[in-house]
């Protein structure tokens, strides 16, 4: 039952996450809620999907990391607590009075309700794109890490080159993600050069794909079409999304599109743009990662964008993982990646429609975490 506390506490949420939508009319001016399809019996599906008990980690390695081939994978969860553990229900009673992240502010704080709170929200928003539970700091809070405990690190995606950098240092890597229908995350490369693996709980989402080098002018929502949601992902969906399946889209910029279910795991190559709607209410856990293959393009970014992050990562490396230090020194990091960079991921935020600087498989823009631990 609705209080007046938790209204207020979901209002000053809202107005704190989405300055721009200064009014209650903003939130709900295109009537998604009542207008925008939904379904996915109707989306071409066209994701390669794999069992984890059929392709070994070497497998993998060559078949889809290091060729940068996005597949779905069915099996990963299949020893996972989160499965019974992870529902609305039980969350909302385990929880119930803690804050979990679901937005930032323009100063780049966390925005923050305590789960009681966002499940109402959740159960009743009619927002065109509501509040996103996008909490990437429950593994060092004393009750939220019991979170951790619900899953294993796929075994995959076990290679963590960044944990060398320190738990403080380290770019933020992993997220619980919780988010009602229409809630999602805007086009984007997730920062980095990083690889990312999405494991969803409950739910449906839907995915599409571009390839690396696709203009970003032709898969981004301009100001004139999105207004002030130009950033989010139903806008994409509403507005882009209908020219990619016009005859006069260039064949080599086709998305590959993905209907993400229960139990199944994305793994989302670096460099890959990518966009992901909540076609219902959605719980996941993601975590982006740097491996010994993705490494070489890894270093080249951050080196690029993260100059005093690299050197500290260097000097961990040469101490615990030479041979990695030494393809460092191989890496040319005056030419070019050869993978893309969403600008907006790699220095300031990626689009999201819950924050500015988190995404469904990608991490924390670097700017917003130097802004914060400047602060904290």
């Amino acid at each position: 039952m609705s209080t007046h506390r938790s209204r207020k506490r979901i209002r000053e949420a809202k107005r704190k996450a989405r300055p721009e939508l200064s009014s209650r009319e903003l939130w709900v001016q295109h009537d998604f809620a009542r207008t925008f399809d939904l379904s996915w019996e109707g989306v071409k599906d066209e994701i390669e999907r794999i069992s984890v008990h059929d392709v070994s980690p070497q497998e993998f390695i060559e078949r889809y990391e290091r060729p940068y081939k996005t597949v779905v994978i069915n099996g990963i969860q299949d020893d996972w607590q989160a499965r019974y553990k992870w529902t609305l229900e039980r969350l909302a009673k385990k929880y119930r009075n803690q804050k979990f992240k679901c937005g930032e502010d323009d100063e780049g704080y966390s925005v923050k309700l305590k789960m009681k709170y966002y499940m109402e929200y959740l159960r009743s928003t009619d927002d065109d794109s509501p509040l996103y539970v996008f909490d990437g700091g429950y593994g060092d809070h004393a009750r939220r890490k019991k979170l951790l405990e619900d899953y294993d690190l796929p075994v995959y995606f076990r290679d963590d080159l960044f944990k060398y950098c320190g738990e403080e240092k380290r770019p933020p890597y992993r997220w619980v993600v919780i988010g009602p229908p229409r809630s999602g995350t805007g086009i984007h490369i997730d920062p980095l050069g990083t690889s990312a693996w999405n494991a969803l709980i409950s739910g449906h989402k839907r995915w599409c794909f571009f390839p690396t080098d696709t203009p970003k002018e032709l898969i981004k929502v301009t100001s004139s079409e999105g207004g002030k949601q130009r950033d989010e992902a139903i806008m994409w969906f509403n507005t882009v999304y209908p020219r990619t399946q016009r005859p006069d889209w260039p064949e080599r910029y086709r998305p590959v599109e993905c209907i993400q279910k229960p139990g199944e795991t994305v793994f989302v190559p670096g460099g890959v743009w990518h966009i992901v709607l909540n076609l219902d209410t959605t719980i996941a856990v993601t975590q982006n990662f740097a491996s010994k293959t993705n490494f070489p393009v890894v270093w080249h970014k951050t080196v690029r964008g993260r100059p005093k992050l690299s050197r500290k990562w260097y000097r961990a490396l040469q101490k615990y993982e030479p041979e990695l230090a030494a393809i460092a020194d191989k890496v040319d990091t005056e030419s070019r990646s050869g993978q893309a960079s969403d600008s907006s991921s790699d220095s300031s935020s990626s689009s999201s429609s819950s924050s500015d600087s988190e995404s469904d498989s990608g991490q924390e823009s670097e700017g917003q975490k130097k802004k914060k631990l400047k602060k904290n």
